[in-house]
């Protein structure tokens, strides 16, 4: 097989696991489902994961990998602190709002998990929170936002708020625009950062 067959099997698998625990759950959701979804014969989902466990695992990093490598590429483009906060926001809240099933499955699905999993799926998670305590001490060093910052709690706070909208959107049944949040929350973060 060539590693180009592997890699499009791997991703196939991905997507479908990614639509089939939106729909039915992580615990409603079995391999066979994710296997006939993607197109595969069950088996095949043990030649890339050992399990329902590890295709989650696999998915928070794959999908938050992309996302990280978007988040880093624009804020590395940004001039500015500010400036790389709203791209922050503008890609998270975007990026969700585009893809619901992504969405549901790390919002609804991580706060069900095991701890051993919610662990695992945090290791995924950490470099962007790294990336947001980065823009935190990027604001400082320019003298844009206070000094003095709890850096650690702040990229928490930040994280969390935004992470507590896309569940109250998903929550309220997506009855308005996330992407039309992004001003608003960026503002109340700015107003929060600045000295």
């Amino acid at each position: 097989m060539t590693s180009k067959k592997i890699n499009n099997k791997f991703h196939l698998i991905l997507d479908a696991a990614v639509k089939i625990f939106a729909e039915n759950g992580y615990h409603g959701s079995q391999v066979s489902k994710i296997a006939r979804e993607a197109g595969v014969a069950d088996g095949t989902i043990y030649l890339y994961f050992k399990n329902k466990e590890d295709i989650l695992v696999s998915l928070f990093r794959e999908r938050l990998g992309e996302l990280v490598g978007k988040f880093k590429e624009n804020v590395e483009a940004s001039s500015t602190a500010d400036e790389a906060l709203r791209k922050i926001c503008e890609i998270h809240y975007t990026e969700l709002e585009q893809n619901t099933d992504l969405a549901y499955v790390t919002q609804i699905e991580l706060r069900q998990s095991s701890l051993e999993l919610r662990k695992a799926i945090g290791q995924a998670v950490k470099p962007y929170i790294q990336l947001i305590e980065a823009v935190l001490v990027k604001g400082m060093e320019e003298g844009t936002f206070r000094q003095g910052l709890d850096v650690k709690l702040t990229r928490l706070l930040i994280f969390g708020a935004m992470d507590e909208a896309v569940t109250s959107w998903l929550i309220s049944g997506r009855k308005y625009s996330l992407s039309k949040q992004i001003e608003p929350t960026v503002e109340f973060f700015l107003k929060a950062l600045k000295p």
